[in-house]
């Protein structure tokens, strides 16, 4: 089983360190590679809510066949927004206790 990085199962671009099971073998991009990661998150979040936002309007406005559609891409966008912020919400409590830590 090897573990994938956020931009496989998301869609997000940009690179980021990946360990796969077994091998021990690790890929390291250096620092860049996580806030790479998280500005493609956050252009992946605004794309979705902009695509949920353009359905919402189209099936207020009657222009819209399938309301199945408008409501998947409104949870596809609130989904996704949700991860975003609990990864962001994760890198700051685990920088604040980096930097409680004594020197």
């Amino acid at each position: 089983m090897s573990i994938l990085p956020v931009s496989a199962l998301s869609g997000v671009t940009g690179s980021s360190s990946v360990t796969t099971a077994g091998s021990g073998a690790v890929a390291s991009t250096g620092g860049s590679g996580f806030a790479a990661s998280l500005a493609g998150a956050i252009d992946n979040v605004q794309q979705l809510q902009s695509t949920a936002n353009d359905l919402a309007v189209k099936a207020v406005t009657g222009n819209l066949d399938d309301i199945a559609t408008a409501t998947v891409a409104a949870t596809r966008a609130q989904v996704t927004t949700e991860l975003v912020a609990a990864v962001r919400n994760d890198g700051i409590n685990a920088f604040t206790k980096i930097m409680e830590m004594p020197a």
